[in-house]
């Protein structure tokens, strides 16, 4: 079973709180507060992503990569897909 259906949990509860940070910026915005709060809440929001960016991928070479039993076909291409995700992420 996929890792990000093992976890859904957890991962679910990272998203709740990235989606509560969201809104607590837009909140800030409307009220139009200072910007030193605004990029306290942004920098908190790329942090949470970053952590569930990571929770995600981990789980992914874990399971993809890692695993003794994967043909070195499917291997390759579970690679690429890494590679591709984290040039677009740091872009």
């Amino acid at each position: 079973m996929a890792h990000t259906v093992l976890n859904r949990k957890p991962l679910l509860a990272r998203i709740r709180r990235i989606k509560g940070q969201a809104e607590g910026l837009e909140r800030a915005l409307e009220e139009a507060r200072d910007c030193s709060a605004i990029l306290q809440q942004l920098a908190a929001i790329r942090g949470a992503v970053n952590g569930l960016m990571l929770e995600v991928l981990e789980g992914h070479v874990r399971d993809h990569l890692g695993a003794d039993d994967i043909p070195a076909a499917q291997r390759e291409a579970d690679l690429d897909l890494v590679v591709s995700v984290l040039r677009s992420y740091v872009r």
